[in-house]
């Protein structure tokens, strides 16, 4: 009894002194959080942290939970979650802190891992929103959404995202959130989950008060226009007024079709490895100086020359005239295979003074593969260069990935084929370009996410976290007739 109490004295010294959390205010009613149940103190001299309470959704889930005070990159201690060899365990750290609705708060932490397989399922934050009596609070979203949705949806759980791993192997998750309106309390989950031998330690945990993120509005444009010249460099001067008239309106960015240099019927037939050129080359060269001339972004496709390898390939040009990236077309359709095009293999995204920018052409979109990986890579933009496709799939790319799509096609809307339009990131085609030689601008923010209804909240940073884990290639010969054992 004599010893219980010390040990109750003594840890309520040590929790006295220290606080874990550098910022915010511990809230320490109790937390009606999702189903799950409490875990009892640990059978250890280590104190428990104040306001963190260990979860998990049943007792037969529970993982093993521990605290090392001089855990940490600072050694300062850090909170631990431990698997057997067991799958599907899940448990968690939670601490409330309380907030007011309006304001933005910050959080951040750094974990360290240890034989986790894939950290962005298994090692991840939830922030939860909640009123006064712990339950989730409506969202706050804009009254035309409302008018076409016809209800209000739900403050779903914030997922901070995954930043840079440093050289001992702690890795920095944050993320900056505006409080909803009805919110009184914020509840932090530190998870470790479904990672069977796997071990998680999260450090130096902050949730606090911070001023809001800067807007970034970015004017996005597409033209819709197939040129008539009789050379690539003909094709090219065609654009160029259309590209005036965009930034005319302002555009921050303008994507013109696929294969711009080569697309005219009037250009003298040859074989493609004929007219593909190096990039940097002539056509990158022309466009690039009136990027430069007009202080815009300019996405367009062409064929590509690189050794005795042809590809079809997009190209962005940033305001100063300079290339910033190019993506090799990844599907190629029988057309092009039989002229001899290669296909690319990688998925770059390129950083622009209003954010991530992924590149796609044509025949890519009737893939989901191709938007997706540019999402996951952190485009928050898809130009795409696009001679045709279903229309369906150009508001599917958008949707599924919760991101800006722009297309410029070589199709009549009459055809009902494919739309020069700005995909927002529900699927909707916020402006199109209706007849040939336009150019149709919408302006988006790119700093606010767009809360879904129902349940899929701000789905863009959920996405990361709840995709399914893609099954590698078997790249190894197969015998048709004989399947391989699982």
């Amino acid at each position: 009894m004599m010893r219980s109490l010390l040990k109750s004295f003594f840890c309520g010294l040590i929790l006295a002194a220290w606080s874990f959390v550098g910022s915010g205010v511990a809230d320490d009613a109790p937390v009606k959080s999702r189903n799950s149940i409490l875990i009892p103190g640990f059978d250890s001299d280590e104190p428990f942290l104040e306001g963190w309470t260990a979860r998990a959704p049943r007792n037969e889930l529970q993982p093993v939970f521990s605290f090392d005070s001089k855990g940490g990159p600072k050694n300062v201690g850090c909170l631990i979650v431990t698997h057997d060899q067991r799958d599907g365990l899940d448990g968690w750290f939670q601490k409330s802190f309380a907030v007011t609705g309006g304001e933005f708060f910050r959080f951040q932490a750094v974990r360290k891992l240890t034989d986790v397989t894939l950290p962005r399922r298994s090692a991840l934050v939830r922030v939860l929103w909640q009123n006064d009596a712990g339950k989730m609070v409506s969202a706050d979203v804009p009254e035309q959404q409302l008018k076409e949705l016809g209800h209000v949806p739900t403050a779903e759980p914030e997922h901070p995202v995954d930043g840079s791993t440093d050289a001992n192997g702690w890795t920095t998750v944050s993320g900056v959130y505006r409080v909803p309106m009805k919110a009184t309390r914020a509840v932090v989950e530190l998870h470790l989950q479904w990672a069977p031998n796997g071990r998680i330690e999260w450090s130096d945990i902050e949730f606090a008060k911070t001023t809001p993120p800067p807007s970034r509005k970015v004017r996005l444009a597409t033209v819709h226009y197939k040129p008539n010249g009789k050379s690539p460099r003909e094709n090219c001067e065609e654009f160029a007024p259309l590209i005036a008239e965009a930034a005319k309106q302002k555009a921050d960015l303008v994507v013109l079709g696929e294969t711009v240099p080569t697309a005219s019927a009037n250009v003298k037939p040859q074989q493609v490895h004929e007219t593909a050129e190096p990039i940097p080359g002539p056509s990158t060269d022309y466009f690039g100086e009136l990027a430069k001339k007009h202080h815009l972004h300019i996405v367009l496709s062409l064929y590509e020359r690189d050794k005795h390898l042809v590809y079809n390939t997009a190209v962005l040009l940033g305001p100063d005239g300079k290339l910033i990236g190019k993506y090799r077309k990844v599907c190629l359709p029988h057309g092009e295979v039989e002229k001899g095009i290669a296909p690319g293999h990688d998925y770059p995204v390129f950083d622009t003074k209003f954010g991530k920018v992924g590149l796609m052409v044509c025949y890519d979109g009737f893939f989901p593969e191709v938007a997706r990986e540019l999402s996951n890579r952190g485009a928050e933009v898809i130009a795409w260069p696009v001679w045709g496709c279903n229309p369906q799939l150009a508001k599917a790319r958008a949707c599924e990935n919760h991101v800006y799509i722009v297309s410029s096609t070589f199709m009549a809307p009459k055809d009902g084929w494919m739309l020069s339009a700005v995909f927002d990131q529900t699927g909707k085609p916020i402006a199109q370009a209706e007849t040939w030689g336009t150019v149709a601008v919408a302006e988006v923010e790119l700093s606010q996410p767009y809360i879904g209804p129902y349940n899929l909240g701000d789905f863009r940073s959920m996405i990361e976290r709840h995709r399914p884990i893609t099954t590698p290639e078997d790249n190894e010969s197969r015998v048709i007739g004989v399947s391989k054992k699982p």
